[in-house]
């Protein structure tokens, strides 16, 4: 099966999971690095005893299993201890990843990774990359609202994060999301019809899966 894979990036609380729900409601297949990030790092997993040499053992759970909170407080106030994670664990996210591709039952499939860019190893996977950007106030309110963040914890973790500008430069495509679900669904809508004329093979591939 030829496949069109679209890299899905943006800084946390951009929204990209109102996107994927759209392009997966289109018959997408969806691969969520984070979530894989999960597996790579549960006992077993490829990532995890590396992980937990270089953290220590303080960051598991009483059942050996890390403690994704206990872990995301340390890297998310020390950027040389998130770089040292990453450094860990993204090219076992990109073995992952690309086998999840492969395995694909759809056409389209949709690879969303936050570090998609930043990673290096995972944008080599896909035909396009679509970046959603946000406001600070609307990535704010969504950390607050359905996170249950509290506002400097908040500030905190949008402000360790690489610029949106940085992310934009390297896009195919641009999407804006600040909360206006008409103004999103008409963005999504206009490159759904764009992608169906650059790649007829997949697109119509896809059609016939939905029928």
């Amino acid at each position: 099966m030829t496949r069109l894979v679209i890299g899905l990036t943006g800084n946390i609380a951009t929204g990209k999971s109102t996107i994927l729900h759209y392009l997966a409601e289109k018959g997408a297949s969806i691969v969520d690095a984070d979530k894989l990030a999960h597996r790579v790092m549960e006992p077993g997993g490829t990532a995890y005893e590396a992980v937990v040499h270089s953290f220590g053992r303080e960051i598991l759970n009483e059942d050996n299993t890390i403690n994704r909170k206990k872990l995301g407080d340390i890297v998310f106030s020390d950027t040389s201890a998130l770089g040292r994670l990453e450094k860990l664990v993204h090219p076992k996210v990109f073995d992952l990843g690309n086998q999840e591709i492969e395995n694909a039952q759809s056409p389209l499939v949709i690879l969303e990774a936050i570090k998609l860019l930043e990673a290096g190893l995972m944008v080599t996977l896909c035909d396009e990359v679509w970046v959603v950007i946000s406001s600070f106030a609307s990535q704010l309110r969504r950390l607050m609202d359905n996170r249950g963040m509290d506002e400097a914890k908040a500030q905190r973790i949008i402000g360790i994060q690489p610029p949106q500008a940085a992310k934009v430069n390297q896009a195919d495509r641009v999407i804006e999301n600040n909360g206006a679900l008409d103004d999103l669904y008409t963005q999504l809508d206009a490159i759904w019809v764009d992608l169906t004329r650059r790649y007829p093979v997949q697109m119509s591939a896809l059609q016939v899966i939905g029928e």
